[in-house]
């Protein structure tokens, strides 16, 4: 249950913005102070140290906010690719889901960054939902034939980056983070960023029927081009390029109204199949492998 919101509560926030003239606050209405509000629960101390870092974070990394819409190239070809993929189901909490399949990451066509600016894209697009706001995101990803030389690509650096821009600098509560079949290399990169996550984003599991088939769920597979379709329009397909610009309302509308015809996506969702994916879950790791 949402604690009430106290009268004031959002003034006192945008009271403490004199105490920060190094950070350039760009917006401080109540609509938008509230996501922070519900990302802290309510603490208005906590409220204003994650408001800082958001618009800190952007000041600090001004490139990966330039032309920050969907219809920036870069972000275009991520979410076409299918970074991220958000299910239609919620958890069993309401919290909605992301997926990353780590092996579709062609790095010949997006950098680390360009699919980073996509999930916070998503996300910003997501959050004006105010259920979300309340009840937060779970992230699922699937390390299914990830390979060494595609991990060597995420340096330290930029997976503190990534954490930084996900965890510490965006309001919105994350129930956690779960791996699929990771191999050891990635069981080493873990190791370097356990340090920077919050306990708590590494200690949820989240329930089968909550999940496609391809995590041991019992829902149908998952289409990635759902959240791209939802993102770019209706006329959405693989061999069209869609460049009209990112509209809140659109978005809003189709969220709420199942994403669209699931017939125009012609790819497959991941690069094993889903039996095999399973098989391998018993062999080689536990499907849905909370990080604790």
């Amino acid at each position: 249950m949402e604690v009430v919101l106290r009268p004031g509560l959002t003034d006192q926030v945008r009271d403490m913005i004199v105490t920060r003239p190094d950070i350039g606050f760009l917006r401080t209405d109540d609509e938008f102070i509230l996501r922070f509000l519900r990302a802290r629960k309510f603490d208005h101390m906590e409220t204003f140290r994650l408001l800082a870092q958001y618009f800190q974070f952007r000041q600090q990394n001004l490139d990966m906010f330039q032309s920050f819409k969907v219809d920036d190239p870069s972000i275009k070809r991520a979410l076409m690719d299918g970074f991220p993929g958000v299910l239609e189901t919620p958890d069993q909490h309401g919290r909605k889901i992301l997926i990353l399949f780590a092996s579709n990451w062609d790095q010949s066509r997006n950098s680390f960054i360009d699919i980073l600016r996509a999930i916070l894209l998503s996300l910003e697009v997501l959050i004006e939902n105010p259920e979300l706001q309340i009840n937060g995101f779970t992230l699922i990803i699937d390390w299914s034939n990830f390979s060494f030389k595609q991990a060597s690509k995420l340096t330290p650096n930029i997976l503190k980056l990534a954490i930084e821009g996900l965890q510490d600098s965006f309001p919105a509560r994350f129930g956690g983070i779960h791996f699929v079949n990771q191999p050891w290399y990635i069981h080493a990169m873990y190791t370097i960023i356990k340090p920077f996550l919050k306990d708590k984003t590494r200690k949820r599991l989240i329930q089968p029927e909550c999940l496609p088939s391809e995590f041991g769920g019992t829902l149908p597979p998952y289409d990635m081009g759902m959240w791209a379709r939802t993102l770019l329009g209706p006329e959405y397909n693989d061999e069209t390029e869609y460049t009209l610009t990112y509209d809140a309302l659109h978005v809003r509308e189709s969220c709420g109204g199942g994403g669209g015809d699931k017939d125009m996506m012609k790819r497959s969702q991941s690069t094993v199949e889903a039996a095999a994916l399973r098989q391998m879950d018993r062999e080689t790791s536990t499907p849905l492998l909370a990080l604790d």
